[in-house]
């Protein structure tokens, strides 16, 4: 018989029946270089996601370095969350455990964001089902101001509208800088108590660059259901969203230390970004990516055991 859901803090869950699952190193956290912050401590709390299970997930360079920069920040707690495999998601619904983070096993629900990364469209039914484990309403138009601000990113973003009324604010383009801009703003907007609620926030979101609100535009398709265009329902919605550049390529952040997993992954190795895009197309933006550069180096001796480098 299916349980309630609990959203008590912290989750915990049977040692016994975490036994049973396959894998249970997928669920306990702890890894070296993964970062615990007190939530009391900080000003904003983000439950970073990636829809599928932990070897794939932990091997996206991308999830590495908003992890590694969200966490820099002395007012910000970010924290893994990652799609549970068949057997633990029959233990969580059956015994009424929410999904919750690797970090400190907070309820998804209890954070202040709850950011999903879009890497590729199979994964975008695990999008739903992880709402729907954490309790989070599926739809954007019924979550009120008590629910986390639910946000996805990634190069699926550029193609949205397939799960537009799912979330409340997608981001277009390289993310390190809008990242630190976007904590600003909800950690101000927390501050000055929430002015608007959340259509207040996204009102201020939108008008940063990048930044896609789909409830502020209606979506159009013809007779035979092809999108045709978006139209600007809300007064002051930008007509046109342009994807986020990184401005300074040379300097832009790369994490030193990375998370070591608590198990086998699909790509166990430290990661050098050589590039983004295609530089030799005369340094203009030819993959969503953006432009070619090169990033720094993933890890000194002594903050990582891998024994093997990726280049990408």
């Amino acid at each position: 018989m299916k349980e309630e859901i609990n959203l008590s803090h912290p989750v915990e869950i049977d040692p016994i029946l975490l036994s049973k699952v396959s894998k249970p190193a997928r669920y306990v956290g702890g890894e070296w270089n993964s970062v615990v912050k007190d939530h009391d401590a900080v000003k904003l709390t983000v439950a970073y996601c990636f829809p599928d299970v932990y070897e794939v997930a932990m091997s996206h360079l991308g999830l590495r370095i908003l992890y590694a920069l969200l966490n820099e920040r002395p007012d910000v707690a970010a924290e893994r969350v990652y799609a549970p495999w068949p057997d633990m998601e029959e233990v969580m619904r059956s015994q009424g455990y929410p999904l919750f983070s690797l970090e400190t096993k907070t309820p998804v629900r209890d954070f202040d964001m709850v950011g999903f990364t879009l890497q590729y469209e199979m994964s975008f039914t695990n999008i739903l089902n992880m709402l729907d484990l954490a309790g989070i309403p599926l739809f954007a138009k019924d979550r009120g101001d008590d629910m986390p601000l639910v946000a996805a990113g990634g190069p699926c973003a550029y193609n949205a509208e397939p799960l537009a009324d799912y979330i409340d604010v997608f981001f277009l383009g390289e993310s390190e800088e809008s990242t630190q801009v976007l904590a600003d703003t909800i950690i101000a907007w927390k501050e000055q108590g929430k002015p608007g609620g959340k259509k207040g926030l996204l009102k201020q979101l939108s008008q940063q660059p990048g930044n896609y609100v789909p409830s502020f535009y209606e979506a159009q398709y013809d007779a035979k259901g092809d999108f045709q265009g978006l139209t600007v329902t809300e007064p002051g919605a930008p007509a046109e969203i342009e994807k986020c550049v990184v401005s300074d390529v040379e300097h832009v952040f790369f994490p030193t230390k990375p998370i070591v997993p608590n198990i086998d992954i699909v790509h166990n190795r430290a990661v050098l970004e050589l590039f983004r895009g295609l530089p030799f197309l005369s340094g203009r933006h030819a993959l969503p990516a953006g432009p070619g550069k090169v990033a720094g180096t993933p890890g000194r001796p002594g903050q990582t055991d891998h024994r093997q480098f990726g280049l990408q």
